[in-house]
């Protein structure tokens, strides 16, 4: 049956693009760009959840691409490593220039697999946006939540959600909004607009999959997207919008057909009406706007849509509300919408100068912006390419960055000379001679630069001197491998490569196991290693191979008193026949592994999970980060400094422990004084605080080992169930949940009121709830949530093939470490050769 719009057809415009030119600079971002109109974002979101393809669809909205790229041929635009194509995932964030109305976007398109976590951890720090993507027919996963806490972590100030895949078949609003809820990432989500599956009104009644056009509830007009004919998810062809009508009366004759009235018609003013209260909760202004308004025609259809626009980007900005606009990427529905709200209700440059009490520097400095005309960047990603060798991915915090000039790394008090500044089109440059405040690209020439850097201009003094920015922490790894060249005269070459590849990725650590003598590589699972062994590989060209994966066990501190161990010591050596000699006070007591612990800070995690405090002269406790990190202030202290070589010395006893030989985590240390002789180098603190700290774990004696675990989830048909669970229990796994889907951290109170919430019905997404008005059918499938060591997690993908013929699929995140039994305790020191 042909259908029509009644309101479409006198008004009806088709959006044009604009040119489909793919010349480079007609894109170069100019640095004389208001940066009010400048919104730094990244797309967020689990695995699987659509981000690069909304990034092509993007991009093909804006007139960068002529025709979008596709994951499945790994054409992608922003997916431009072999193994990213390879794969169909995205390893690496990559960012993007995208010029959109009188906006300019700078996107960053993330990985979602937590293997890659610290390129989400980057791209978050350097934000004043998200947008988070959710899959309609999944709702809020695992990775979702780990992203948001990464969001909260670096106080990204504005967000929306993108709720994706609509099309698909089991797509429900209703049941993400709740799952939201359910996992608490928002008291108050805000519907700006809802899909259309169908204009045709039966379509409703037999419950197909699709969305053909969206209501704009705040613009309070429709697009209408016409499905292209070539296959079920080949991209609409045209769109057309129009406005709706401003009287209830015009409203009901909406949605035309010849045999019964469109179900939407009924929804439209009850959910402009819920999102207009929901505002003016908040907004008195938009509350006094609405009062004096006549009753007839309905005031919330005659309220500007100015007004309301004004009250959804300062409720936004306020994080008050957490605006939902939706669509599906893979058919470009939904994607002019979604870079209208960007540009509207996230937050620029401009907004969020400063910065929430979190962003200190040893406790002390604030990450603020003195002068705006001072020149302050923050170094948020390093990347090397054979070509053009270092290349450092830069915000402008304040001043101008210009090309050839002259720059002091902050962090390591190193020079640095700028030799060209560039935009990348993810990996296509362009060189621009300056990027302003606010602009994000990349510098050329930097040799001493690492990722959470700050670099600020050589014409400032030192009593004048800038502050460190806020730097970047890498997660702690779970996994390792040994590294074993292929012949002696690889030695070198593998060395030389770990390194670059290091520091290109925080994420990986390079140690060396003097005891077997090998080299180990660290990571954040199996998945980052294996990538790694196979960049070294194509990118650097060396002849190596990964040993088999170890998981990386922790010893924790066995005293369990709240008053913790307190030991004075004294330390004294002489050397070349001069005296040397310090004195320390030290405490050490259990950290505990939840954040309520009062010593848990925002260092906790440069030290490997440790705390570590010094009390100064008026007796407050000063929360300090590990010399080895990017976030210690080198300016402040220096690499001779007392207070960084007794930094120095703890962070070295903290390596290993005396019993096992293992990390150490979940200590709490406190110095309360500490002194240097006279004439004594500020190294013999060094080994004064090691010292004294080996002597306090062996009086307290060997503590517990603490294993990382990691959080599965499982879908599997009900024919296998019995058999997957069974694996998963006699591997150490413990079964959380069959099927809900709701599970929540520990940490986690119970889900948010819906009270006051527009809450969208299921038949709004036909093909979730069957035909209209009838029960959720049941899913053939199930979901298993466990909780498992990582250690017997390895091989799961090649288990659960076997277990499930095939038909299963599963998902693994971080859960981090927990304490093991006497039984498990003994196996794994016998698997490491410790016992």
């Amino acid at each position: 049956m042909q259908m029509f719009l009644r309101t479409l057809a006198p008004s009806t415009k088709t959006i044009a693009c604009r040119t489909r030119g793919n010349c480079l600079r007609c894109y170069a971002t100019a640095s004389s760009l208001d940066p009010r109109d400048i919104r730094n974002i990244a797309l967020l979101a689990h695995i699987d959840s659509g981000k690069t393809t909304l990034t092509e669809s993007i991009l093909h909205a804006s007139s960068y691409l002529t025709a979008p790229g596709s994951v499945d041929t790994g054409s992608t635009t922003t997916d431009f490593l072999p193994a990213e194509r390879e794969r169909g995932i995205t390893i690496q964030s990559a960012s993007i220039p995208v010029h959109w109305k009188r906006w300019t976007f700078n996107l960053i398109d993330t990985p979602g697999h937590a293997d890659f976590g610290m390129e989400v951890e980057s791209a978050s720090r350097v934000i004043d946006g998200a947008v988070v993507l959710l899959d309609a027919v999944e709702g809020v996963e695992g990775q979702t939540k780990g992203v948001w806490r990464q969001l909260d972590r670096h106080s990204v100030p504005t967000r929306m959600i993108f709720l994706n895949k609509l099309d698909r078949t089991g797509a429900s609003f209703n049941s993400s909004l709740l799952s939201m809820l359910n996992h608490r990432l928002h008291p108050k989500p805000a519907v700006l607009t809802l899909p259309i599956a169908s204009f045709d009104p039966q379509k409703y009644d037999t419950a197909e999959p699709g969305i053909e056009g969206i209501v704009d509830l705040v613009n309070w007009e429709v697009w209408r997207w016409k499905p292209s004919n070539e296959s079920t998810y080949a991209a609409a062809e045209s769109v057309s919008r129009s406005p709706l009508p401003l009287t209830e009366e015009a409203l009901s004759t909406t949605f035309e057909s010849s045999t019964k009235s469109h179900p939407m018609i009924a929804e439209l003013l009850p959910a402009r009406m819920a999102l207009i209260h929901t505002l003016c909760d908040s907004s008195p202004e938009l509350m006094d706007a609405l009062l004096e308004l006549p009753d007839k025609p309905s005031p919330y259809l005659m309220i500007p849509k100015e007004k309301l626009m004004s009250a959804l980007r300062q409720l936004t900005l306020d994080r008050t509300i957490l605006p939902i606009v939706c669509g599906a990427a893979l058919k470009h529905v939904g994607t002019e919408i979604l870079l209208n709200y960007v540009g509207e209700l996230l937050a620029s440059p401009f907004d969020v100068t400063v910065r929430d009490p979190k962003d200190l520097v040893a406790g002390v400095r604030k990450n603020a912006i003195q002068k705006r005309e001072q020149l302050q960047v923050l170094a948020w990603k390093v990347s090397w390419d054979k070509r053009k060798g270092w290349m450092t991915f830069v915000r402008v915090y304040s001043g101008t960055l210009n090309a050839q000039s002259s720059l002091i790394n902050t962090t390591n008090r190193q020079k640095e000379r700028v030799s060209k500044v560039m935009l990348f089109y993810a990996s296509q440059p362009e060189e621009v001679e300056a990027l302003s405040f606010g602009g994000v690209g990349v510098i050329l020439g930097l040799k001493h630069t690492r990722t959470g850097d700050t670099l600020t201009s050589m014409s400032w003094n030192e009593s004048d001197a800038p502050s460190t920015l806020r730097s970047i922490t890498p997660p702690p790894s779970v996994i390792s491998a040994s590294v074993v060249p292929h012949s002696r005269s690889d030695v070198e070459p593998v060395q030389e490569a770990l390194q670059s590849l290091a520091r290109t990725d925080p994420s990986l650590r390079v140690t060396e196991d003097v005891q077997e003598g090998q080299t180990l590589v660290h990571g954040l699972g199996a998945l980052h290693l294996e990538i790694v062994e196979g960049r070294l590989k194509d990118e650097w060209g060396v002849k190596l191979q990964f040993g088999k994966r170890r998981v990386t066990y922790r010893e924790n501190f066995r005293n369990e008193d709240p008053d913790g161990v307190t030991k004075e010591s004294r330390w004294e050596r002489d050397v070349g026949g001069k005296h040397m000699g310090a004195s320390i006070t030290m405490t050490v007591r259990a950290l505990h592994e939840d954040a309520t612990d009062p010593f848990h800070h925002q260092f906790v995690e440069t030290w490997g999970g440790n705390s570590v405090t010094i009390r100064d002269k008026a007796g407050e406790l000063i929360a300090l980060p590990s010399p080895d990190s990017s976030a210690f202030d080198n300016l402040k202290f220096p690499s001779t400094s007392v207070v960084a070589s007794l930094l120095q010395g703890i962070s070295s006893g903290l390596t290993s422990s005396p019993h096992t030989l293992l990390p150490l985590s979940y200590l709490n240390i406190t110095i309360s004084s500490f002194s240097l002789d006279q004439g004594s180098p500020p190294s013999a603190l060094t080994a004064a605080a090691a010292g004294i700290l080996r002597t306090i774990l062996m009086d307290a004696g060997a503590g517990r080992i603490m294993e990382p675990f990691v959080r599965v989830k499982v879908d599997v048909g009900d024919e296998t169930l019995g058999k997957v669970v069974k694996d998963l229990t006699e591997h150490g796994g413990e079964i959380q949940d069959l099927g809900s889907g709701m599970i929540t951290d520990d940490n986690e109170v119970g889900p948010y009121s819906q009270d006051g919430l527009y809450i969208p019905p299921k038949w709004l997404t036909p093909s979730s709830s069957g035909t209209r008005g009838s029960e959720v059918t049941a899913s053939i499938k199930r979901s298993i949530h466990a909780v498992a060591p990582l250690a017997r997690m390895l091989d799961y993908s090649s288990r659960l093939r076997a277990v499930s013929g095939g038909q299963a699929v599963f998902e693994m995140s971080n859960a981090g470490f927990r304490s093991v039994g006497e039984a498990r305790r003994i196996e794994i020191l016998k698997d490491i050769g410790r016992l």
